[in-house]
């Protein structure tokens, strides 16, 4: 039977790992949030699986881009060193988490990004964004 502090030494370790798992998570946002702000398209496609998947729209137009095309689209708009972000949220169970992150003045507009995320191999990567460009829409 385990004791008292066993039972703590566990529990501690345990929201160590889970702490550590969030700022794992916003290691892999700040890639893409990193290149919004310098225009990188290829720092921008190095946050994403290859199976990777971004769909919204800007002005009434949809976009549904795989993460080759939406590297080109970045590098196109170029650099917003005046875009601003804050993660809103992040949830993770196990490998799985999910992620909301606001813009505003990237190119000018102001966006919500959704991601989804996954862990392999020890690594997070973004495996999908749907987006809203609010006022833009």
């Amino acid at each position: 039977m385990e004791t008292i502090t066993e039972l703590t030494k566990e529990t501690k370790a345990d929201e160590i790992q889970s702490f550590n798992e969030y700022k794992e998570v916003e290691k892999a946002l700040q890639i893409y949030i990193d290149s919004a702000k310098s225009g990188d398209g290829k720092l921008s496609r190095t946050a994403f699986y290859d199976h990777a998947h971004i769909l919204g729209s800007i002005g009434g137009q949809l976009y549904n881009m795989t993460a080759d095309e939406f590297e080109g689209a970045v590098a196109e708009g170029g650099a917003s060193p005046n875009v601003k972000s804050h993660i809103a949220w992040i949830d993770i169970s196990g490998p799985a988490a999910a992620a909301k992150v606001e813009f505003i003045d990237w190119g000018g507009l102001r966006f919500t990004d959704f991601f989804v995320l996954y862990k392999e191999n020890g690594v997070w990567k973004l495996s999908g964004k749907v987006y809203d460009s609010h006022a833009n829409n």
